[in-house]
């Protein structure tokens, strides 16, 4: 209930008169909704009174003597300094500026809260108790029971100065004041400033290095090149296998990385069965020679449906080829910085027999309607996968107008044809990287 009084041109406006609910001997006055509650020891830091706790801007921390339950407490909003009144045991003053046009009473734990429409301006705050030590050795008062402490909280407008006691008579207050004259003083707001800056930058730095950490280890334990972590494709998925190929790929040169293409485009339609369909034959050949790929491989959905209208079309299928294990990710000492760890894609697996059906998260060299079923996570029961199907893409992928992808996607093509007996493929391709001339 909010109450206003006049007397000789003074006016007086209560927003709080009657019982308010106490827990851990707190109650509060609060205006920065956004702001961080502080410890109680920061509240009272630097202070000479430790029942008003002031030295956290835009909050008040309010000590009782009852630990639980109910005390008469009242609020005043006076428009200048009301008279002393010595009949109360307790009297501190603090200064006080609302962070906001929003401030209220506000019990622990979020319960009761009651606007005191304060100004945003500076206010002298006068905190009144009396029969302390009473509630304190009553520790809780249950709704039935006499009234113990009680509590008057006053404001007025005035410009900032020091906090003071002004009457101590409890043990409760005596115990409090040289708790709060302990305390050091707060940081103040430039110090403040500066911890939050240098606390962002700690933090920047940690995701920094999380992140430089995990693309070395996303990376098989060498940073990638510019060329190599531009180039997109099936690279990550042949990283998941091999990454020192990946790398030697990288490093080989453009006529190497077009030969490796070549090769592994080869040996997925031999896996394959496909090199007897006379279009398979035609389209290795131009890419031996260095020529486009010919009808019906100008598009790729044309391709295979022209290759599964063959009668000779082969019918085989393959095991998935499942990389080898590797340690995870072991993220670097954070020094206290939350920083977020990094966390891999989830991995798509290819599952069968196949059918025409497309998934975003496996595209194909070309953009070309992907010929497999898959899902993310590890199926159930080992999959089986249509090697022509699979291979087709090694074609396309050997064609790419840039050498090292289609070095990349070619050989990752072909390790899907392959299946499991995919590291027969990798130990030649890797030989040939190392026999080719590097150009």
């Amino acid at each position: 209930m909010v109450r206003s009084r006049e007397r000789v041109g003074v006016v007086v406006r209560r927003p709080v008169e009657g019982n308010v609910e106490v827990h851990y001997s707190q109650i509060y006055v609060e205006s920065d909704p956004d702001g961080v509650f502080p410890e109680l020891a920061e509240a009272l830091g630097g202070q000479r009174n430790g029942l008003c706790g002031a030295a956290t801007p835009g909050l008040l921390w309010l000590i009782t003597g009852l630990h639980t339950g109910s005390v008469v407490f009242t609020v005043e909003v006076h428009d200048q300094a009301p008279p002393l009144d010595d009949g109360w045991e307790e009297i501190v003053e603090v200064s006080f500026r609302p962070a906001s046009t929003s401030t209220a009473l506000v019990e622990w734990g979020g319960g009761g809260s009651w606007d005191l429409g304060l100004d945003e301006i500076d206010h002298r705050v006068r905190y009144c108790a009396t029969r302390m030590d009473e509630g304190k050795q009553h520790d809780t008062r249950f709704p039935e029971e006499a009234e113990l402490d009680r509590y008057l909280l006053q404001f007025w407008p005035a410009p900032p100065g020091p906090d003071r006691v002004l009457k101590q008579t409890s043990e409760v207050a005596a115990y409090w004041h040289d708790y709060a004259q302990e305390q050091p003083p707060p940081p103040t707001p430039a110090e403040r400033a500066e911890a939050a800056r240098l606390a962002r930058l700690a933090e920047a730095e940690a995701e920094r290095r999380q992140r430089f950490a995990y693309e070395l280890w996303q990376w098989g334990g060498k940073l990638p090149s510019p060329a190599l972590s531009a180039v997109g494709g099936n690279v990550r998925g042949l990283l998941r296998f091999d990454p020192a190929l990946v790398h030697a790929l990288d490093a080989a040169g453009s006529a190497t990385q077009r030969q490796v293409a070549v090769l592994a485009a080869r040996r997925a339609c031999e896996a394959a069965g496909l090199t007897a369909l006379d279009p398979v034959a035609a389209a290795l050949t131009d890419l031996a020679e260095g020529r486009p790929l010919p009808p019906p491989f100008d598009d790729p959905d044309r391709a295979c449906r022209a290759l599964e209208a063959d009668p000779r079309f082969p019918d085989r299928t393959v095991d998935e080829a499942v990389p080898p294990e590797r340690p995870p990710f072991e993220p670097p000492a954070r020094d206290g910085v939350d920083a977020p760890v990094p966390q891999p894609s989830p991995v798509v697996h290819l599952v069968g027999p196949a059918a025409m059906v497309a998934h975003p998260d496996y595209p194909s060299p070309t953009g070309a309607t992907v010929y497999a079923l898959t899902t993310v996570g590890r199926p159930v029961r080992p999959p089986h996968m249509s090697q022509p199907h699979m291979a087709v893409p090694a074609l396309f992928g050997a064609a790419g107008s840039d050498p090292l992808r289609a070095a990349l996607d070619s050989v990752f093509a072909a390790v899907v044809t392959y299946g499991e007996d995919y590291p027969a493929l990798l130990r030649e391709i890797r030989s040939a990287c190392q026999e080719l001339p590097r150009t």
